[in-house]
């Protein structure tokens, strides 16, 4: 696993005793994520997935709980929190904070196709909807505030190119306008390891603990990026036309989110090369055992900032 908090079966089969979910059978970590502990737990009454969160705070942890529990109940495919005796979804473990959640069928996919993309346009745009009925509200912890934040501590760990991008990228969504834009709760971190398929569908939404409240675009540009991008960063055309017609079959975009379009996959792109190249060149002790290689992310805001300066110039006379 990449982060570790070792549990027992002897520790976790005295903890269960507080669950409805039948006897301990067999218990094994997940070798995914860098920002939890998860197990994959199974009981005589079925199969879970036990979570450790190694950075989320008690306080913080009932938006992320309620939230799945609030998405499951309106239909949307992710998984369902399990309840204690006490009634609480939220326990202790080995000195960290604890969750049993459903497992949900299927398997991730590294290679998707365009009728791929086009279910989980489906399911993010219902997943956007159901949100609007969620009342808790949690601002983004990885928005603009901490991409302005980290700067200087990434900074000189960069080359030139790498330094002039990063700063003139961050002075460009800094003066971005968005105020106008449908907001709500969003995924936040919808890549293909996030979503299970189950005999050719979508079993399943994953790993909900980087959701927050924000523009809805957002989230659509961070899923387009992940799904529909080559390793160059450039977008293919068939797998972007079905992920975001989908989605707006479902939730139709308005004519300020069309036009927010090109800074929105710049921002989505931004998000996660700052938050890698933290994680790469400022990992805390003991903590991660991999990080993702920023070049990705590097790549697709590089890929979006040319089509964006392309477009701009198109409209000059």
């Amino acid at each position: 696993m990449s982060v570790y908090t070792t549990v027992t079966p002897d520790e976790l089969t005295a903890w269960l005793k507080r669950y409805s979910i039948g006897a301990l059978v067999e218990l094994k970590g997940i070798p995914s994520g860098i920002e939890n502990t998860n197990y994959f737990l199974t009981t005589r009454q079925g199969r879970y997935v036990l979570t450790l969160f190694e950075k989320l705070t008690v306080a913080e942890l009932p938006f992320y709980l309620d939230l799945m529990a609030h998405l499951a109940h309106h239909g949307v495919p992710c998984a369902q929190p399990i309840a204690d005796h006490d009634n609480r979804t939220l326990g202790q473990l080995n000195g960290k904070p604890a969750a049993i959640v459903t497992r949900l069928p299927g398997s991730a996919r590294t290679v998707v196709t365009a009728n791929d993309c086009a279910q989980i346009g489906a399911v993010l745009a219902e997943l956007h909807l159901a949100g609007q009925s969620y009342g808790a509200r949690m601002d983004n912890p990885r928005g603009l505030g901490w991409w302005q934040a980290v700067m200087p501590e990434i900074l000189p760990f960069l080359d030139a190119d790498d330094a002039a991008l990063l700063q003139s990228e961050i002075r460009f969504q800094t003066q971005a306008d968005g105020d106008e834009l449908p907001r709500g709760v969003i995924h936040a971190d919808l890549f293909r390891d996030n979503v299970l398929f189950d005999n050719g569908r979508v079993g399943g939404v994953i790993d909900f603990y980087f959701a927050c409240t924000d523009r809805l675009l957002y989230d659509l540009a961070i899923t387009v990026n992940d799904w529909c991008t080559d390793a160059d960063g450039t977008l293919d055309a068939p797998r972007t036309r079905a992920l975001v017609a989908a989605y707006a079959g479902v939730r139709p975009l308005t004519d300020a989110e069309r036009a927010a379009w090109p800074a929105m996959l710049c921002a989505g792109a931004l998000r996660f090369w700052v938050s890698r190249l933290y994680d790469f060149h400022l990992p805390r002790p003991g903590e991660l055992t991999h990080a993702h290689d920023p070049g990705r992310f590097r790549r697709i805001l590089q890929a979006h900032v040319n089509a964006r300066e392309d477009a701009r110039r198109d409209l000059l006379p």
